[in-house]
């Protein structure tokens, strides 16, 4: 009779353990899903309680808007699925249309939880966010990193707190700067650009005539290094450099402790004897 009981114990302890198991990730997902930041292309499921005739299922435009019956359009991009409650329940309240309405968003679609990385990257594409604290760094190091021709600038657009912002971010202080600041988090629907790195021209007498990458804090003597320097016929002496001032092309002179700007024009002339 004991043995029996204690079977059954533990048996029913064991349907409890499962159950639990059972309920716990479920309840961590509901505890994800009213954090998550909505994005641009998320469908979702709006409900109203006791008012049928608002329940809607609607998508988040790119711009992070929707339109709700009764309020017009709402600016919900970027607000986490709890914030975007509240919002709507706040404009509902507002309008005079109802009091206290309770508002319950069910994400049916995720669209807007992957980061787009184009421009001069060596994997240009859409990259899940496969964790809530993804940075920077982990989008770049998906596309493969920034390209040789690749910019030393990167330009992240995308949505907080419902409105649109754009930040250029140094891709070495990422890794140089110790505060971690600079890795920003990433969020659904933001785009990370690289461009292509300035460039500067020369020719004439250059041994290595051509287009060649402008770095950081570049002289003209470093640039004339870059192209092999002058040839037997020609002289450092005499440069001439084109460079856009204003939308206008200027000739100079230019000096050898000069800086090198993006789209200069070097030309190294023959020397005299």
């Amino acid at each position: 009779m004991i043995q029996s009981q204690f079977s059954l114990y533990r048996h029913l302890l064991a349907a409890v353990l499962l159950l639990a198991a059972m309920l716990l990730p479920s309840l961590g997902q509901a505890q994800a899903g009213a954090e998550y930041p909505l994005g641009s292309g998320d469908s979702i499921h709006i409900q109203v309680f006791q008012n049928p005739d608002l329940t809607i299922d609607t998508r988040v435009a790119e711009n992070g808007t929707i339109t709700f019956p009764l309020v017009g359009s709402l600016e919900i991009g970027g607000l986490a699925v709890a914030a975007a409650e509240m919002k709507i329940a706040e404009a509902l309240e507002k309008g005079g249309f109802l009091q206290k309405p309770q508002i319950t968003i069910t994400l049916v679609q995720v669209r807007g939880n992957q980061v787009s990385v184009l421009g001069q990257v060596n994997r240009p594409g859409r990259f899940p966010l496969e964790t809530a604290n993804t940075r920077l760094t982990d989008m770049l190091a998906n596309a493969g990193g920034a390209t040789v021709g690749g910019d030393d600038v990167v330009i992240v657009t995308g949505v907080r707190s419902a409105t649109p912002f754009r930040k250029k971010v140094d891709i070495p202080a990422l890794f140089l700067d110790d505060s971690g600041t600079q890795d920003m988090v990433m969020q659904g629907g933001d785009v990370v650009y690289v461009h292509r790195a300035p460039v500067f021209y020369i020719y004439g007498e250059a041994q290595r005539p051509g287009a060649y990458r402008v770095e950081r804090g570049m002289t003209i003597m470093q640039a004339l290094a870059q192209g092999g320097g002058p040839t037997a016929r020609g002289s450092e002496k005499r440069l001439r450099l084109n460079r856009k001032v204003n939308g206008e092309v200027v000739e100079i002179e230019p000096k050898l402790t000069d800086s090198v700007q993006a789209d200069d024009v070097i030309f190294i002339r023959e020397s005299l004897f």
